[in-house]
């Protein structure tokens, strides 16, 4: 990057923590509609802001939380990229365990304290400050950038994908950035190339028509919960296999380049227990820890309810009995191919005495990034220029439901590019973002669009 956008980035570190500081204040809890008004506000801070670094900005109201569009078009012949991030955040819950307040930013060690410090209010804003940099030092950027902005990724961006596929034409790019990922270790950035896809449900099973005396029923009527216990054992054996029948048919397996990068990584298993506060790592035999986690699919019961969950003892039969299912995916499965596996896997177990609902929610299709392309190539020199060293290359346990959707409208691949640490406790208490992160995945950011900008447009594949 130029001398003058260095010195801009340095000289407003303060301004720009901040910015983070004041978003995080807000409450933007798109799961909660008590929290409605103030996901509205966080959007339009975000508004404001592009407006301040002379974007042209669109507010646009959607059927839930409002999307916002930025960008700055000033580069003819050059390329375009578009930023995707989210203003929306995780439920804070449980409060009690929070050390200081969910939406009172505080700065402990070097760290920012917050829910969305880390997903993603703290991660997007790297993107807006390194644009506000180029924009303030030299009145224009090296190429074209466009931010898309959503306020409901954490519910599954139920508005985004109708939108992206309606406005195909506004958001054409080359590349499109993302930052909702992590690094792989303190000082040890990465390139993702990997999201697993994601299939929720929640099952319920219904018996009698009220709660029932145990001692009166016990032993002649179906007991809800007795039957859900059972079916969820059914999912898994001793040996961490789901036992839903062709549940592994499209499953691909780790190139021996992969497994060999994942060996060379340094991960500590016995950190992570110890942070963890857990004995020993568990999951699917014949597989290491991360390729488990990145590579690997997972069933795992999110949630359970039924019976009588107030204090003391209450001997009943519950009328009602459910849980909250996930099954996380990775290249080649389908969500509709397991929901509907899923499903028949139950239906086939289920004893007499009992109906079956299953509720299916959000999900998404797995992802794999080509690793050798123009744009990788780009953002492994904005790395060295960010962070001073090489990335390395990982996949990510999570979901990023647009992923998908962006390549299959817009005919392009992310680039995920995360600066958070894996232990920043996104979606639990005491979410956090080291600043110093935050502020080298600025200048990261800001070598980045002068890598993209460099780019032939004509010459180059839409990798």
């Amino acid at each position: 990057m130029t001398e003058p956008v260095l010195n801009y980035i340095a000289q407003n570190q303060a301004r720009f923590e901040d910015e983070l500081k004041a978003l995080l204040r807000i409450p933007s809890v798109s799961a909660q509609s008590k929290h409605d008004g103030d996901t509205h506000r966080a959007a339009e801070f975000l508004a404001a802001r592009f407006q301040r670094m002379g974007m042209q900005v669109d507010l646009v109201p959607t059927a839930g939380h409002p999307i916002v569009l930025a960008e700055w078009c000033g580069a003819p012949g050059k390329p375009t990229v578009l930023v995707y991030g989210h203003y929306d955040v995780q439920p804070p819950e449980p409060l009690e365990e929070w050390v200081t307040g969910p939406f009172e930013p505080t700065v402990r060690d070097g760290k920012i304290y917050a829910r969305g410090a880390t997903d993603d209010k703290g991660q997007m804003l790297t993107h807006v400050n390194s644009a506000e940099a180029w924009l303030k030092t030299h009145g224009r950027l090296p190429l074209n950038v466009k931010f898309i902005i959503e306020g409901e990724e954490e519910v599954g961006s139920v508005n985004l994908d109708p939108f992206v596929r309606q406005h195909e034409d506004r958001l054409r790019c080359n590349w499109v950035v993302i930052s909702d990922t992590s690094m792989f270790a303190p000082d040890v950035p990465a390139i993702c190339y990997g999201l697993r896809g994601i299939a929720y449900f929640e099952v319920v099973i219904r018996g009698p028509n009220q709660d029932l005396h145990s001692g009166g029923y016990g032993g002649m009527v179906a007991n809800p919960a007795n039957v859900l216990c059972t079916l969820l054992a059914s999912l898994k054996d001793e040996q961490g296999r789901i036992q839903i029948e062709g549940f592994y048919k499209d499953v691909l397996p780790l190139e021996d380049w992969e497994r060999q990068a994942i060996r060379q990584l340094n991960f500590d298993e016995a950190e992570l227990r110890s942070r963890l506060g857990i004995d020993e790592l568990v999951g699917e035999a014949g597989f290491s820890p991360l390729e488990r986690k990145w590579a690997r699919p997972t069933c795992d019961i999110c949630g359970l309810y039924g019976g009588y969950q107030g204090q003391g003892s209450k001997t009943i039969i519950p009328a009602r009995a459910g849980a909250k299912v996930s099954f996380r995916l990775v290249p080649n499965q389908k969500p509709s191919d397991v929901a509907a596996a899923f499903r028949t896997h139950l239906e086939s177990r289920l004893p007499p005495g009992v109906r079956l609902e299953i509720k299916a929610y959000h999900d998404a299709p797995p992802v794999l990034v080509p690793v050798k392309s123009p744009g990788v190539a780009a953002a492994q020199r904005a790395y060295r220029a960010g962070f001073g060293r090489d990335p390395v290359f990982i996949r990510n346990g999570g979901s990023i439901p647009v992923v998908s959707t962006f390549r299959e409208v817009l005919g392009v691949d992310c680039l995920l590019l995360g600066f958070g640490l894996p232990d920043d406790n996104t979606h639990s208490p005491n979410e956090k973002f080291n600043l110093r992160d935050y502020h080298r995945g600025t200048l990261t950011s800001a070598q980045l669009w002068q890598e993209l900008g460099g780019i032939s447009v004509a010459s180059r594949s839409l990798a």
